[in-house]
């Protein structure tokens, strides 16, 4: 054999290699909704260079994950928003093999909102496992790296989980001031509604929450929440300078309207599928406040959590495999149970 011959068995050797590489695709697996189904499928791991790839090392179960399935929003894709992991790389490296949580809105980065620091609310925006972007219930997932917040060392993954929803409760209290000695009724005991409840018991001892569901009432009790039952607040003239709304249900509205004093103020934490019905007449009669609340800063979560070392890990009913994903959002509809966690490890 010559020289030559031996030059061309290397080079098509080589050339085979490449071959080879190229059509191997990578792939994940993920929890996505499509075509009105839920699945645990395979998707093509993120591969956008701009972005830092995150691998997911826990996720949780959010009331919105729900409701789209449910039809809110009209997404599809991989669903999910709540999440720590760890970064395999980052455009430059500067994030590399750190441990993160991250912000769910990603702006345009050029907008006037996104320049003054608010992407949540830039017009072009995608949003987390919720508008135009895929999200966290899958073994990868990618943000930008602004997006991104590095997590304490003394916070566990069970905790850090808690990051994005905590930063929403947090939120309640940049839309409206709250002064010590306010009457403040939290409706909903739900993960949003305890997790409402105890930052804003910080605020005002005059905190209560409102529920239905005596078991969720007693894991909030031991957060050092007041509580209340629903059904004996109905036999009381109780009423409330605040309100705030984080039942996720038509009858959660009504219930805030009933409670919350003339000239006070209604805050909706709830996001659903459905368009509700109210008493629109009440809201003018009796001069009342509604105001939106929606995404918090995860940086003032992290740090509510190592300043106070709040025990969020006991609002976790189940921690179940991102294997066993579709029965874990069934499992999350459950009638008394709290927060579900998909895990990898």
């Amino acid at each position: 054999m010559s020289v030559h011959d031996n030059a061309s068995i290397l080079v098509g050797a080589d050339i085979t290699r490449k071959t080879t590489a190229i059509r191997v695709v990578s792939t994940m697996k993920a929890l996505t909704f499509r075509s009105g189904k839920l699945a645990l499928t395979d998707e093509p791991k993120p591969s956008d260079m701009s972005e830092a790839l995150v691998r997911v090392t826990m996720s949780g179960i959010c009331n919105t994950d729900v409701e789209i399935i449910r039809g809110y929003s009209g997404f599809e894709g991989i669903i999910g928003h709540e999440f720590v992991g760890i970064v395999e790389s980052s455009p430059d490296g500067s994030m590399d093999g750190k441990r993160v949580v991250g912000e769910i809105n990603a702006g345009c980065g050029e907008c006037r909102l996104c320049q003054a620091g608010d992407p949540r609310h830039c017009i072009s925006r995608s949003v987390l496992g919720i508008v135009s972007r895929n999200g966290c219930h899958s073994e990868y997932l990618s943000l930008p790296v602004r997006n991104l917040v590095e997590v304490p060392e003394g916070i566990p993954d069970s905790r850090a989980v808690f990051a994005e929803p905590l930063a929403a409760a947090i939120a309640v209290s940049e839309r409206i001031e709250i002064v010590d000695g306010d009457r403040i009724a939290v409706v909903g005991d739900g993960k949003l509604g305890i997790l409402c409840a105890a930052t804003l018991g910080r605020l005002s001892e005059s905190t209560v929450l409102v529920g239905k569901h005596e078991s969720k009432m007693a894991a909030a009790s031991q957060l050092g929440i007041r509580t209340i039952l629903l059904d004996d607040l109905a036999d009381s003239n109780q009423i409330f300078d605040v309100v705030v709304e984080a039942s996720g249900s038509q009858s959660g509205f009504d219930t805030a309207m009933r409670l919350v004093r003339p000239r006070g103020a209604i805050v909706l934490k709830s996001t659903f599928q459905g368009t509700p019905t109210w008493e629109a007449w009440r809201v003018v009669v009796d001069e009342i406040s509604v105001i939106g609340s929606r995404c918090g800063r995860l940086e003032t979560a992290l740090r509510f959590m190592t300043a106070t070392g709040i025990a969020l890990e006991s609002l976790v009913t189940e921690t179940i495999s991102l294997d066993d994903g579709v029965r874990a959002i069934s499992r999350a509809q459950e009638k008394d149970v709290l927060k579900i966690l998909l895990d990898r490890r």
